[in-house]
């Protein structure tokens, strides 16, 4: 069959890419008639960091997108991507809850499940491949693409002809970070198709401007099948647009069949769309060669932008991609692909924004050097491993064997919060978010981020969403980000105080709007700032967060060293451990507190 066929990434990579991960379901539907009719091979539309964005950021009900696209898109295959046994969170999951995750993700609709696992440690997609069989969908086996002094064709074609014998469906080529040439295409393409008789589909980002090169030379080598992105929302960071690829192929041997002027308004539809997300675009998601040498993968790259100006550090930037590499090869050299994108990713920001390489080692990197994900593609850093993980045991076998299942013990943990089995494995995917997302449902209380309104040309000057204010002689950047609605009686004001997310609840309404008005709504945020840490008993983060537990009480004896809290940071979870070894004195945060960096946050006294 020489025809090539094609999966459009409009409804989740290229808005993952481009405006990290917040199209919201109300954009999607309106549209899904005339994508519908197109002939797609299939429509990419949930998993990755859709579940995450939908119950942090967007407040919508991931597995309602779910059954909602999937009535919307009668005629079309709906396909989702899973991280294997990480399912679409940041850490493995017991088997029970990978096998209820799919078949819940089948009976909503998914059709066609792309499996990856980040370090191409085969053992943990082997059940979710197995459960999407189970349940009669399409299982796509991924080989995640990267370069390194350890990987080479030989090793992926090795990686092929095991997800072969899996019993996979159809092959992936999963180029996240866009580092594909078009010579390296052909080889690669050629050689999985010699080794293995599956249909080989090939994602490819076009951070590095070579997408449609690259596309044009896997199917002179046999791929007949290609991920493109809506115009729109194609380029830079997201893929090769839809529109041009139709056309390229148009009159050959492997024209795609696609009607190009219905595509093309679809393209006007979303150029519309994106505006409204405006305040989510990056300035790093234009072709950026840089990415052959730092490899940062097009979702991650918008996404850490998005991090870093929280930090207030987006200056930094070309810093983070500098220690990215270094990272990485400390690491084994994973593939930079979401959790191990994430992972690096964090740990390279901690490692500029603090005094010294690893002074702040995260939990996932920990997990990461005990083997908790696998095997790494080659040796770590043992010193780094040993800085990590200390006396703990290494993991050698697939970490999903020393999990118990976990399912009875969520519902448990979870109790009424969850309405259906769908509420637990939102839960379990994201126990502090998702926990948080089930009680605002329950209670009436969503709110999603709000979205800034799109600036116009000779519009009326507002006053500022973004000020300095002083306060007891101390200084505070505040950002206004969002506000409920004006009619209610108590109005929940969003912000960040120096960069760190905060919330505000304000009691009089006359004279605050979102736009104007709004410093006097943030006396509430910085009231009982806490004391600058100037002993060295003083435990303090190295970067701004927010408290996920606090390990210690008052009057407990501990020993340097020793955890005391744990903070969460850009999703990464990281314990904070004591400077000396003593008593435990005044404790100034509790679980869920917004903190920064050299704020005293408990006492230690010798």
């Amino acid at each position: 069959m020489s025809k090539v066929q094609v999966t459009d990434v409009i409804l989740r990579d290229a808005h993952q890419s481009l405006i990290a991960t917040r199209m919201r379901l109300e954009d999607m539907l309106p549209i899904c008639p005339k994508l519908d009719a197109i002939g797609y091979w299939s429509l990419e539309c949930w998993g990755g960091a859709t579940f995450d964005a939908c119950v942090r950021f967007l407040k919508e009900d991931p597995w309602e997108r779910l059954r909602k696209l999937r009535a919307a898109l009668p005629n079309t295959r709906l396909q989702m991507l899973l991280r294997g046994q990480n399912l679409l969170g940041y850490r493995h999951y017991s088997d029970d809850v990978v096998k209820a995750f799919v078949a819940k993700s089948a009976e909503n609709g998914m059709d066609v499940f792309r499996i990856f696992d980040a370090l191409n440690d085969l053992r943990n997609i082997k059940t979710a491949v197995e459960a999407t069989k189970e349940s009669g969908k399409h299982a796509q086996g991924t080989i995640c693409y990267t370069v390194s002094p350890v990987h080479d064709v030989n090793g992926f074609v090795k990686q092929a002809r095991e997800l072969a014998a899996m019993g996979c469906d159809s092959i992936a080529i999963k180029d996240m970070a866009g580092l594909l040439t078009p010579m390296a295409t052909d080889a690669l393409v050629k050689a999985v198709l010699d080794a293995v008789d599956l249909p080989v589909h090939l994602h490819s980002h076009a951070t590095s401007g070579q997408a449609e090169m690259c596309h044009l030379k896997a199917i002179e080598a046999g791929c007949r099948n290609i991920d493109t992105a809506i115009s729109s929302f194609a380029g830079g960071t997201s893929h090769a647009p839809t529109e041009s690829m139709v056309a390229a192929l148009a009159g050959t041997a492997y024209d795609t069949g696609l009607d190009l002027s219905a595509i093309q308004e679809i393209g006007m539809y979303f150029y519309a769309v994106r505006k409204k997300y405006h305040q989510f675009e990056s300035d790093y998601t234009g072709v950026d060669t840089r990415v052959q040498v730092n490899q940062v993968p097009g979702g991650m790259i918008s996404n850490l932008a998005n991090q870093l100006r929280e930090q207030n550090a987006l200056d930094r930037m070309n810093e983070v991609y500098d220690e990215i590499p270094r990272v990485r090869k400390d690491l084994g050299y994973p593939p930079l692909v979401t959790p191990t994108s994430q992972i690096v990713g964090t740990q390279a920001v901690i490692n500029v924004l603090t005094d010294k390489r690893y002074q702040t080692i995260t939990n996932e990197v920990k997990r990461y050097l005990q083997g908790g994900y696998g095997k790494a593609p080659a040796a770590v850093n043992p010193t780094l491993q040993q800085q990590a993980v200390g006396k703990e045991e290494i993991i050698e076998c697939r970490p999903a064997d020393l999990l118990d299942d976990e399912m009875d013990n969520l519902k448990d943990e979870i109790g009424h919060f969850a309405q259906s089995p769908e509420d637990v494995l939102t839960y379990a995917m994201f126990p502090e978010v998702g926990r948080q997302y089930l009680e605002q449902r329950i209670a009436g209380t969503l709110v999603p981020e709000t979205l800034e309104p799109v600036k116009t040309p000779g519009a009326a000057k507002t006053a500022p969403t973004e000020f300095n204010v002083v306060l007891h002689g101390e200084s505070y950047h505040i950002k206004i980000t969002g506000a409920g609605h004006k009619e209610q009686s108590e109005r929940n004001f969003y912000l960040t105080v120096d960069g760190v997310p905060d919330e505000v609840l304000v009691e009089t309404l006359d004279q605050i709007v979102l736009e104007g008005g709004a410093q006097g709504a943030v006396k509430t945020a910085i009231a009982g700032k806490r004391p600058k840490a100037t002993a060295d008993g003083h435990v303090t983060t190295s970067m701004p967060g927010n408290i996920v537990d606090v390990l210690v009480k008052e009057g407990d004896q501990v020993s340097a060293g020793q955890p005391v809290l744990i903070t969460e940071a850009m999703k990464m979870e990281t314990e904070i451990q004591a400077p000396i070894s003593g008593t435990v004195g005044q404790i100034y945060v509790q679980k869920g507190d917004s903190v920064n960096p050299n704020e005293v946050l408990i006492e230690i006294t010798a």
